[in-house]
């Protein structure tokens, strides 16, 4: 059967995902070097974009859904009986382990820019914008475990890249090339996706930049 072009990721959905590759190694490098006030300003635009991947993984459309691509025990199991086969089915959006990998970074993300957000570095000169919301041992704990959980979220990267070389390697499928352009040839019918209005997307920006205003303004009000 001839192969078929087939839409798998909307624009939101890929903007989100280049955006974080490119935040990642920029949020390292400064705060390896001690640029933590850019640090800071590239955090909030980390957060609003997690923050808007999340709202989209329940308002966007069908690939882009945590409901489309988390699944079970029984799921994973057959896909791992699976994985070698050379004509393996077909898959829109994610597959099983590609999912919970996603769910993986996100919930790393959280954790990693939660506790950023109440952290206080070494010298107390750029603390997290919440940071006087919480007492100063509890925020240098915070501190420590930002940067342990951001070397764990570095560790899971590199086995998402390691991922990404099996199956382009072994499994002769181009995961990068999609996620680039949205759109994958595939072969057998398929059912499409469905994809979400824009109005969406724009409701979901605006959630995600009135949340880093609300979190900036705080940081800069006077406390107690």
């Amino acid at each position: 059967m001839a192969a078929e072009r087939v839409r798998l990721w909307d624009l939101p959905v890929r903007i989100v995902h280049w955006s974080l590759v490119l935040l990642m190694p920029a949020l390292w490098w400064t705060a390896e070097h001690g640029q933590l006030s850019v640090h800071e300003r590239l955090a909030y635009l980390a957060m609003a974009l997690l923050m808007f991947r999340l709202f989209w993984g329940f308002a966007g459309g069908s690939t882009a859904r945590f409901s489309s691509f988390i699944k079970g025990p029984r799921a994973i199991v057959g896909y791992f009986r699976d994985m070698f086969a050379r004509r393996a089915e077909p898959v829109i959006g994610h597959n099983p382990l590609g999912g919970w990998s996603v769910l993986a970074l996100l919930l790393l993300l959280v954790l990693v820019i939660g506790t950023g957000l109440f952290a206080d570095d070494t010298d107390g000169v750029n603390p997290g914008p919440l940071n006087y919301l919480i007492t100063g041992d509890l925020s240098e704990m915070m501190g420590r475990w930002h940067h342990a959980l951001f070397n764990i979220l570095l560790g899971f990267i590199v086995l998402h890249l390691l991922a990404i070389l099996f199956y382009a390697v072994i499994k002769r499928e181009n995961l990068v090339g999609p996620m680039l352009t949205g759109r994958r040839q595939m072969a057998g019918p398929v059912t499409l996706p469905t994809f979400a209005p824009w109005w969406r997307a724009i409701l979901g920006a605006a959630i995600a930049v009135g949340l880093i205003w609300w979190v900036s303004l705080g940081a800069h009000l006077p406390h107690r």
